[in-house]
């Protein structure tokens, strides 16, 4: 399936379910192994493992393919592998502590400079 129709199929999905702080991220030059990263916030372990369901089941319709999903269980960081799109549904809290818009959105060479920078503050 094409990317852009795919990343389309999902982020519909989690606005369906009223997913929170929908995020989008090209990681085409950090990673070789997916293109996109989505990221969105749940208020409940219920509505994480719905909005995991939905985003399956709309790609499923499409004729898309699942890779993986993990987490289901307790609901608060659930993961969706698509292949081309890793999608992280995660509870408001788990995604503050995680970050993992920082850590997708910089380049390996800016995020060494920025820890190196935060390191020297602290030391001040």
């Amino acid at each position: 399936m094409e990317l852009r129709k795919l990343q389309k199929i999902v982020v519909d999905a989690l606005e369906d379910i009223k997913a929170q702080d929908i995020e989008v991220i090209n990681v085409t030059k950090l990673t070789s192994l997916f293109d996109r990263v989505i990221i969105a916030s749940g208020t409940s372990n219920r509505q994480t493992r719905a909005l995991a369901n939905n985003v399956q089941v709309k790609v499923r319709e499409a004729g898309g393919e699942i890779v993986s999903v993990e987490g289901e269980e307790s609901g608060e960081w659930v993961l969706v592998d698509l292949g081309d799109i890793v999608v992280h549904l995660m509870q408001p809290a788990v995604r503050s502590y995680y970050n993992l818009e920082e850590l997708w959105s910089t380049t390996p060479a800016r995020r060494r400079k920025l820890i190196a920078d935060q390191e020297a503050a602290a030391q001040d």
